[in-house]
């Protein structure tokens, strides 16, 4: 399992040796069994519509820049999420509620595909693809298809990166061991490392970091 979902290293090396997995018998069962629900992910949509779920990937993969295999399933994940109907709790007055926000968007932004391409979103190439979503952001506050365009920006991006960082994968890039529930942590300061956790070994980022 570890190795099809490309947890057994990082993308930069930055942290030799981890393994974010390694650390799963230190959480709760509660925890654990969240955990692995994420890593084992797979289905058919059950919020998604087939043609919402090829225009929400291509969309998520161009947020979170995931341009290769091994991906982490952000699209799954959030229409795991919908299905549930789990959402933020809260809403913008003038979005529409959250279900609502996501299919309307989504067909707006194969409308806006189709009206400077002639094709949807998910088939156009990446540089294109990229080209329609600045302009979205561009537009600030100001309406997008009757939503200001800030608060869609704000809906995609809000969903995109809580799936993105709830996934293990995206903690062994970070070097980030888990829930620290219940063995907690120790050692606690700048710079001071736990006996499970390793070291960054880029010193530039080590650097950005306040080191």
């Amino acid at each position: 399992m570890t190795a099809e979902l490309g947890l057994a290293g990082n993308r930069d090396d930055r942290f030799p040796g981890f393994d974010v997995l390694a650390q799963a018998k230190h959480w709760d069962v509660a925890t654990r069994e969240l955990i692995e629900d994420r890593l084992t992910t797979s289905g058919p949509f059950r919020f998604f519509s087939r043609v919402e779920a090829a225009a929400a990937g291509a969309l998520f993969d161009q947020l979170l820049d995931q341009r290769e295999e091994p991906r982490i399933p952000v699209l799954e994940l959030i229409d795991e999420r919908m299905a549930k109907d789990a959402t933020d709790g809260w809403r913008y007055d003038s979005m529409p509620m959250e279900p609502d926000a996501w299919h309307q968007s989504l067909a707006a932004l194969d409308a806006d595909a189709v009206a400077e391409t002639g094709r949807t979103f998910p088939g156009l190439d990446w540089d294109t693809q990229a080209g329609i979503l600045q302009a979205i952001q561009d537009l600030g506050s100001k309406r997008w298809h009757g939503m200001p365009a800030s608060q869609v920006w704000s809906l995609w991006t809000r969903y995109a990166c809580t799936a993105y960082y709830s996934h293990p994968a995206a903690w062994q890039e970070l070097g980030f061991a888990g829930p620290a529930y219940p063995r907690g942590y120790k050692n606690i300061g700048v710079d001071r490392l736990e006996s499970f956790e390793v070291r960054d070994v880029d010193p530039e980022l080590r650097a950005g970091a306040g080191e």
